[in-house]
């Protein structure tokens, strides 16, 4: 933050704009940095140097005054381009305005006039694409916001985006983003609809949330990790404080952050120290150390068989232990494989509690004139796919890899169309921006076939690759990590990304034309 009260951005949170001076507008969502101000002065942990300090209620007010002063004068903002008018920002900032304003009881009118002007902009836009994370925000937003004020002009707004965010819960549990199911931001779902049903009681909200928990429940993986590569926006995203909230009626979610726990514990969580993506993460570890429940339940063993998700396209095989350690439960599972069948086959197989492989699929480097383009196995598709009690086959092409980049080209004609026309279209922009970055799959000339076995309680994997000319193909491989859309938080880097990828270049640069590679494991 930038804390010279004599400056001209007093107050702003986004130091690239700021201080470094290497963009040309502030984003709107760096203001969300105010609530971890205000929950550091405010609450009394252990070696916290900010606790009560006279300056901090100064900043924060400094900080809710700058995002007001930087916002459109429809109250909307900008986070990655000029006159983009992202919801996402403009909801995740407005609700830690609005949660550091009540926190430290501060009394600003020109305060509150921005966060009505904001929650209007935010009551008639809709953005495009189903992302329920941002809808449940900003009913979060709403209705923080309407308690403060003492009013209900934003009640049919309210009923609106909450109808929206139901109806968006798959049968399964989980919550549509984008293209699936994505665990990790399903988490922060959970959190914004705990904090809603605590300000008002919904048995429908309570309903959503037990099945919401009892399915995040079973993406805690045996060593305390969550989330991953497999999912739909590929993030390892995990946000405790609606657990502990439930936890207080509903038992079992408790388990979920204490199993959680012992993966932190143990060096497991991913790296968010990043100032974009950050802010989010800080301020829900906060506010879960403040509403932590101190009598927790006991632990459970862990589950055996088989758990398929047929919507979200996720399969979970946990084989029962043949040979269980003295002190292990002895139903606790030997293997978990965690598999996205709407991705090609990506997985990850733990055994005996510890990460032995994390798999994206083929990836291959292929020379096409003067370009070179990346096609890959992981992307979200309809792939034909075939369960048996213990054999599963995934069929389908492989794609092309969403690796467009800024050049100052692209960035010019961007900032031009933004100051042109885009300004009054910032949603159809949004669209586009999602079509060549994040959504949809167009097919590569490659054809492939992933089989899973298991026999006598090991795991057998065999994978063909078939293509009718090789001659193009300059590199292969199968890593770990590879992911390619555009997903804000992910690429983050989480301690089982150490694995080294399997190098098949060789192998496919002495492929006939016609001739398939083909590839055998055991686990």
């Amino acid at each position: 933050m930038d804390r010279n009260v004599h400056s001209p951005t007093y107050g702003c949170c986004d130091r690239n704009f700021w201080h470094y001076k290497i963009i040309d507008f502030p984003s709107g969502m760096a203001q969300e940095f105010v609530l971890p101000l205000a929950l550091a002065y405010d609450t009394d942990l252990p070696n916290n140097p900010f606790y009560r300090q006279n300056i901090i209620p100064q900043w924060v007010e400094a900080g809710i005054l700058y995002a007001a002063r930087s916002a459109h004068k429809d109250g909307s903002c900008d986070d990655y381009f000029p006159y983009e008018r992202a919801a996402g920002a403009a909801a995740f900032s407005l609700l830690a305005c609005i949660d550091s304003y009540t926190l430290l009881k501060l009394n600003n009118p020109i305060a509150l006039q921005f966060f009505t002007k904001r929650a209007n902009w935010l009551a008639k836009h809709h953005e495009s694409g189903r992302l329920t994370n941002h809808q449940a925000l900003i009913v979060l937003c709403f209705e923080l916001l309407s308690n403060l004020l003492q009013t209900s002009q934003w009640d049919r707004a309210k009923v609106q985006r909450l109808e929206r965010v139901l109806a968006w819960q798959s049968s399964e549990g989980w919550f549509q983003e984008y293209e699936g199911c994505d665990p990790g931001y399903h988490t922060l779902t959970i959190s914004c609809l705990a904090r809603i049903y605590q300000l008002k009681p919904d048995i429908r909200i309570k309903e959503a949330l037990i099945k919401a928990v009892e399915l995040a429940a079973q993406f805690v993986h045996p060593d305390g990790s969550y989330g991953g590569e497999y999912t739909s926006r590929n993030t390892y995203n995990y946000f405790p404080h609606g657990f502990e909230l439930v936890g207080r009626w509903f038992p079992d979610a408790l388990r979920i952050n204490d199993a959680f726990l012992v993966g932190l514990a143990n060096g497991l969580a991913p790296c968010y120290s990043d100032d974009h993506i950050i802010g989010h993460h800080t301020w829900n570890y906060l506010l879960a150390w403040r509403d932590f429940v101190p009598q927790r339940p006991l632990s459970q063993s862990r589950p055996t068989g088989r758990i398929w998700l047929p919507e979200a396209r996720i399969l979970i095989d946990r084989l029962p232990s043949t040979g269980a350690q003295p002190c292990a439960p002895t139903n606790s599972p030997t293997y978990e494989l965690y598999l996205a069948l709407n991705k090609g086959g990506t997985f990850k197989l733990f055994r005996n509690n510890q990460l032995i492989a994390s798999d994206t699929q083929f990836s291959l480097l292929v020379k096409e004139g003067k370009k070179i383009k990346n096609a890959v196995g992981h992307l979200v598709g309809n792939y034909a796919i075939a369960l048996e009690q213990n054999k599963i086959t995934i069929q389908g092409q492989l794609g092309w890899a969403k690796q467009k980049q800024m050049t100052p080209t692209n960035l010019i004609l961007l900032r031009i169309v933004m100051l042109g026309f885009g300004r009054f279209f910032p949603n159809l922009i949004r669209k586009l921006l999602q079509k060549v970055l994040i959504v949809g799959k167009k097919d590569a000339p490659f054809w492939f076939q992933r089989q899973l076995f298991w026999e006598n309680g090991k795991l057998q994997i065999i994978d063909e690759l078939k293509a009718q000319n090789w001659e193009n193909v300059i590199a292969a491989d199968i890593g770990c990590d590879r992911t390619s859309i555009y997903v804000v938080m992910s690429r983050t880097f989480q301690i089982g990304q150490l694995q080294p990828e399997w190098n098949l270049t060789e192998e496919v640069k002495q492929l006939a034309p016609g001739e398939s590679l083909k590839l055998e494991r055991y686990f």
